[in-house]
């Protein structure tokens, strides 16, 4: 079983399109009234609802990225720096797991690691 798909809530859809699609490679799929549909190359949608007072998860809820390796890990946090973004915590090593965290402009935090030992899925 696979998670297929993720809502959430955001202020403006095409400020939050612009971070998923610019930050983890999602591509803009379907559009309906106030929900806007991403796409990554694995069958994961994520489903975009405009609202007006969108509310972000509390802390720890977040949502993950497991890349394949530490290079990968290390590579996606560099390029998010060029790129000017600001990290919700910076990039931390350990004996068995690389990550940080960056949060959405409505402050959803996600996670990008990679894990020793982890059963290896596909990036987008």
């Amino acid at each position: 079983m696979r998670l297929n798909h993720l809502h959430l809530h955001v202020a403006d859809l095409d400020r939050a399109a612009a971070f998923w699609c610019d930050c983890f490679g999602l591509r803009r799929g379907r559009r309906r009234g106030d929900v806007h549909v991403l796409n990554d190359d694995g069958g994961f949608g994520l489903a975009l609802c405009e609202d007006a007072d969108p509310v972000a998860q509390p802390e720890p809820l977040h949502l993950g990225f497991r890349l394949g390796s530490v290079l990968e890990v290390e590579q996606l946090h560099d390029r998010l720096l060029r790129a000017g973004r600001e990290l919700a915590e910076p990039l931390t090593e350990e004996a068995d797991r690389v990550w940080f965290r960056i949060a959405d402009p409505d402050g959803h935090l996600v996670e990008v690691f990679w894990e020793r030992d982890a059963p290896h899925q596909p990036t987008a």
